[in-house]
């Protein structure tokens, strides 16, 4: 039994995947998203994916209010009897173009793709250590592993966020927690609509697909590449000379 899976980013078509992928083994599943009042059809399709009655609820959740993070999962945790598997699927690309120039627009990405990152991760270590067990799932990307000009602002909080997780880790073994880094491709979905996808590029399910079985593992610290080849391209990216670095595309 998967137990309680908490999703953070209850609208995310990767998070709203996963949570139907665990659905048949946890015993509750909720969502957690703003304007929580309008997630019902993310609800029933979890519910559909369950196999079986599933209590999936909604809550609502603003990533970007820091304040009110430990609220919310004091009250999952206290209305389903604790959290079993956290997976912090929210995030923002934003604008590149306008980020260069709007100082308060590349932070508002990096706020809500870095800080709040960190921000209810840590929460989440605090609260599974205490409870001696759990698995916590984050997203970090390609896009973080050598930062390009061309985005270089969502790539800086990913590249944050990569490094926090993997410090995470290593200071989460022995507890019984946890640790699931998946860095995906390019994700075809509604964040890139209109782009153009990117080589090796992949899918929400697909990535939902490495993460639950990342998830069912029994390893203590999973670090997950989708598609797996994209990590040799990776490596490639980290020793290509600055002048042809700088002129690559998104």
């Amino acid at each position: 039994m998967t137990g309680t899976v908490l999703v953070l980013g209850g609208r995310s078509e990767i998070g709203v995947a996963v949570a139907q992928r665990l659905a048949p083994s946890a015993s509750t599943v909720v969502l957690a998203a703003r304007r929580a009042g309008e997630l019902a059809l993310e609800a029933e399709r979890v519910r559909a994916a369950a196999g079986k009655p599933l209590e999936v609820d909604t809550v609502e959740f603003d990533a970007d209010h820091l304040g009110s993070h430990r609220a919310l999962l004091d009250d999952v945790a206290a209305r389903h009897g604790g959290i079993d598997v956290a997976v912090a699927a929210f995030g923002i690309l934003g604008d590149q173009t306008r980020a260069e120039t709007d100082a308060a627009h590349a932070a508002a990405i990096v706020h809500t793709d870095y800080l709040a990152q960190v921000h209810v991760l840590t929460d989440l270590a605090q609260r599974m250590r205490a409870q001696g067990s759990g698995t916590i799932v984050a997203y970090s990307s390609i896009a973080g592993t050598r930062v390009r000009r061309a985005n270089y602002v969502y790539g800086s909080a990913k590249a944050g966020l990569d490094g926090f997780v993997s410090g995470l880790a290593d200071a989460l073994h022995g507890s019984g927690v946890r640790m699931v880094l998946v860095r995906p491709g390019f994700v075809i979905g509604r964040m890139t609509e209109g782009m153009t996808p990117a080589p090796l590029s992949t899918t929400p399910d697909a990535v939902a697909d490495a993460t639950v079985a990342a998830v069912r593992s029994a390893r203590p610290t999973v670090e997950v590449w989708v598609p797996r080849r994209l990590r040799l391209l990776a490596a490639a990216f980290r020793v290509l000379p600055r002048a042809v670095w700088r002129r690559m595309p998104r």
